[in-house]
């Protein structure tokens, strides 16, 4: 990631032992789809160091083009419908054609096995900012707001999004959003659970204080909706332009669905939500006395911004549900992390401390399940006291 005093999220390093790409091979394919990416040899690639699931590459061509390529990791998967870059590709292409949205143009997708091993694609490379300090230290007090406002805009108009229209009708299932992800998620966590090493034997291990986790889920789910979701709506996911707020393109979109709008919300507020010392990194955590920078708004600003520009009530009903299922989700995610430490299938070198956060996103879970607080006083959104 991104650290304070380097702030443009887009660092490379050469390509790491067991992610290397048969450039021969990718050569051969671009001249061949020409017409999709103009391409002239040779090529290079080296590897972003962002990103814990797909793994992503920086190419440039002979003439100084730039791409991004995104694959699904080598190996046996865990999930067979994690890592899916055939929907990513999709999802890009529609709102790049069709939307205010800003994303990065798609050019060609690959499902063929033979040329890199798994299916990928390769795409627009966006110049810009990308920050992983969610209390953006790196930028001036007079400028975060902004961003974060920005953000928070570009989110509305993605759920503003008529997807019948633009191609995605049957991109997901339009109801019951939050039902059918707990359950997926279960299913996806205890497979995680057993995965080992194949040295040590040792096992991942179960989310802490589960099973009471997902019944007081389930027993205080906020009304159902559908919009288009991104799936994994954060800070890191953002590109800013290089010199000014403004939001140039959405990444890693791997994980949009059709879905419930605040799924989305609740993951872009969720450092707004995650207290000290609780093992979570310093960048990661804005709550009560991990904001002492000012010109950071708060959390229920940003919800009261979202809400007038989607046109929806406020406050909102069941807002800590939302929040507690995004820790959940969290979670998972980083489990699977851990999982694909525990196989050797990480494909980033900070993933053996991301995969330390699952255990403290899980205990998060419980925690506001059994009333503890959002906020340093109140919900973000709901106003309620928990």
């Amino acid at each position: 990631m991104a650290s304070p005093s380097n702030p443009g999220g887009q660092e490379t390093s050469a390509v790491r032992e067991g992610m290397q790409l048969d450039t021969g091979k990718l050569e051969a394919y671009l001249k061949a789809n020409s017409n999709a990416v103009p391409f002239q040899a040779p090529l290079e690639i080296k590897q972003f160091k962002l990103g814990q699931s797909n793994p992503t590459y920086f190419l440039k061509d002979g003439a100084g083009r730039r791409y991004v390529l995104r694959k699904k990791p080598p190996g046996k998967l865990i999930s067979q419908t994690a890592h899916a870059v055939e929907r990513e590709f999709r999802v890009l292409d529609a709102l790049a054609r069709n939307t205010n949205v800003p994303v990065p143009k798609v050019h060609v997708l690959c499902e063929d096995n033979d040329v890199l091993g798994t299916p990928f694609y390769v795409m627009q490379f966006l110049e810009g900012r990308i920050f992983s300090d969610n209390r953006l230290r790196s930028v001036g007090e007079a400028d975060r707001r902004a961003y974060y406002f920005n953000t928070v805009d570009t989110l509305a108009r993605l759920h503003k999004v008529p997807f019948a229209t633009v191609g995605l009708a049957n991109y997901g299932p339009t109801h019951s959003f939050y039902p059918r992800q707990i359950k997926r998620l279960l299913q996806i966590t205890t497979a995680q659970a057993l995965v080992t090493d194949p040295d040590t034997h040792t096992a991942v291990g179960p989310l802490y204080n589960l099973t009471s986790s997902l019944h007081w889920l389930e027993q205080n789910l906020p009304k159902d909706e559908t919009t288009l979701c991104h799936g994994d709506f954060k800070l890191d996911n953002i590109v800013f332009h290089p010199t000014s707020q403004n939001v140039i393109g959405v990444l890693d979109w791997e994980l949009s669905t059709l879905g419930h709008p605040l799924s989305d919300l609740a993951n872009l507020l969720l450092p707004f939500y995650t207290p000290a010392g609780w093992g979570f990194p310093e960048e990661m955590a804005m709550m009560d006395d991990r904001r002492p920078l000012s010109g950071i708004p708060e959390a229920e600003e940003l919800v009261k911004e979202y809400c007038r520009l989607t046109g929806r009530a406020y406050p909102i009903p069941q807002w800590e549900t939302c929040v507690a299922f995004a820790f959940l989700r969290l979670a998972v995610i980083t489990q699977g992390i851990a999982a694909r430490v525990r196989r050797k299938q990480a494909s980033s070198p900070i993933a053996v401390q991301v995969a330390k956060l699952f255990q403290p996103c899980a205990k998060r879970v419980a925690d506001i399940a059994a009333g503890g607080r959002l906020s340093g006083n109140q919900s973000g959104a709901g106003g309620a006291k928990l």
